[in-house]
């Protein structure tokens, strides 16, 4: 079964380079063009595609708040973001909305489809970029354990390590623990910060120390 894809973007000449992109690629299939969240909100819940490729800059609504309706009609359905803006403030809006990847425009046509294939066996796929202003915001920032999350210096690691991409194989590897206790350790964090996936609970994360003020979002372009 091909990976069914839908996209989001009211740039008519950069949606159609998507279409063609995914329409081209063996094992993917592109379902449906949408050129505003409008029309995505009404008729991605009946074509239920496998992944929405969605821009942040929409007319009207924009594309992280599209999201953020779409995600409770179709829970199966991963969404991923492909923009122009890479500050912090839109990544964590987007994870926090339920996104489970976020790309940046130029991002070639491989890596794309790379990054698709990844999130639809169940991964968090983000630009090379993105991944590293999650890391550094992380690196900045050094929450008491018993603080606003609640969750222990062991999951603070896992959680860390999560968000800067690695796998949970990887994770167990790198902190020299089986990867039951690394399963362990991510239910733990999803029960605590009441999330249910990788992408949610980095968001959340993130949220719970922008109070400490150690990185600010620029004003949008």
């Amino acid at each position: 079964m091909p990976i069914t894809v839908s996209i989001i973007e009211d740039d008519a000449p950069a949606r159609r380079i998507l279409a063609d992109w995914i329409g081209r690629a063996k094992g993917f299939r592109c379902v449906s063009e949408h050129a505003t969240a409008d029309t995505a909100l009404l008729n991605l819940p009946k074509e239920r595609p496998d992944i929405v490729l969605a821009d942040i800059n929409l007319p009207g609504m924009n594309g992280i708040e599209c999201v953020r309706r779409l995600k409770p009609e179709m829970l199966q359905t991963q969404f991923v973001m492909l923009t122009v803006y890479e500050d912090a403030g839109h990544i964590f809006d987007a994870l926090a909305a339920g996104a489970s990847g976020y790309l940046l425009k130029r991002t070639k046509r491989a890596g794309l489809l790379a990054a698709l294939t990844d999130v639809h066996a169940g991964g968090s796929s983000v630009s090379s970029d993105v991944a590293r202003k999650i890391v550094q915001c992380f690196q900045r920032s050094q929450p008491d354990p018993a603080g606003a999350t609640g969750l222990s210096p062991r999951e603070h690691e896992v959680l860390n390590l999560a968000a800067r991409g690695y796998a949970f194989k990887e994770v167990a590897d790198t902190l020299g623990i089986s990867l039951t206790t690394v399963g362990t350790h991510v239910r733990h964090i999803y029960e605590k910060l009441h999330v249910h996936s990788r992408a949610q609970a980095v968001a959340a994360y993130t949220q719970s120390i922008r109070g400490n003020e150690l990185w600010s979002r620029p004003p949008n372009r």
